[in-house]
C-alpha cells in the first residue's frame, strides 16, 4: 500500500511539474547566416547540456528507493531537451541549405552571364594561336628555303671550284705534255754525239 501511495505522489509532482512547464514555442527562422550559426550553437549547447543533466540525474537516481521512476523521468526531460535542441537545430540547417542553393544558383547565373565572354575570349585565343602557328610555319618554311638557298650556292661554289681544278690540271697536264714533246723533239734534233769524239 506504501508503495502504491508512493507511486500516486510521485505521479502527481510528475504531472505538476509538467503543468508548471511553458508550452514549447516555434523556433525563430534565421534571417542570416550569422544568425543561423549562433542558432545551431545554442542547439548543440542545450544538447550537451541535456546530456549532462541525463547523466546527473541518472547517477543520483540510483540512489532514490524509486529507481524505475527516476529514470524513467529523467530519460523524459533528456528526450524533450534533445527535441527542443532539433526544434531550434533545424530551421538553421534548412537557412544554411537554402542560403547555399541560393549562392549557388547566383553562381550559375553569372556563370551564364560571363559565358559569351569566355566563348569570345576562347575563339580570340585560339585564332591568336593559329596566327603564331602560322607565323612559326611560314619562318620555319623560310629558314628551310635559306638553308636549301645556300645548300645550292655552296653546291655550284664546289662545282666551279672542281671545275676550276680540273682545268688546271689539264692545262698542266697539257704543259707537261708539251714538254715533253719539246725535249722529245729537241732530244731527237741533237745530233748524237759518238764516244769517239
Amino acid at each position: 500500500m506504501r508503495l502504491a501511495s508512493l507511486l500516486v505522489f510521485s505521479l502527481s509532482i510528475t504531472c505538476a511539474v509538467w503543468a508548471d512547464e511553458a508550452p514549447p514555442t516555434a523556433p525563430e527562422v534565421p534571417r542570416t547566416l550569422e544568425q543561423s550559426v549562433a542558432q545551431r550553437e545554442r542547439a548543440r549547447a542545450t544538447r550537451a547540456a541535456a546530456e549532462e543533466r541525463y547523466e546527473a540525474e541518472q547517477n543520483s537516481c540510483y540512489g532514490k528507493f524509486l529507481v524505475n521512476s527516476c529514470l524513467a523521468d529523467a530519460k523524459r526531460r533528456y528526450t524533450e531537451s534533445v527535441i527542443e535542441a532539433r526544434k531550434l537545430d533545424q530551421p538553421a540547417i534548412e537557412f544554411e541549405r537554402e542560403e547555399r542553393r541560393r549562392e549557388l544558383e547566383a553562381k550559375e547565373a553569372q556563370r551564364a552571364a560571363d559565358q559569351p565572354v569566355r566563348q569570345a575570349e576562347e575563339l580570340e585565343r585560339s585564332e591568336r594561336f593559329r596566327a603564331e602557328q602560322a607565323a612559326k610555319l611560314a619562318e620555319r618554311e623560310a629558314k628551310l628555303a635559306d638553308k636549301a638557298r645556300q645548300a645550292e650556292e655552296g653546291r655550284r661554289k664546289t662545282a666551279a671550284e672542281q671545275a676550276k681544278r680540273q682545268a688546271k690540271m689539264a692545262k698542266r697536264a697539257r704543259q707537261d705534255a708539251e714538254r715533253e714533246a719539246k725535249k722529245a723533239a729537241t732530244g731527237a734534233a741533237r745530233p748524237a754525239v759518238s764516244p769517239d769524239n
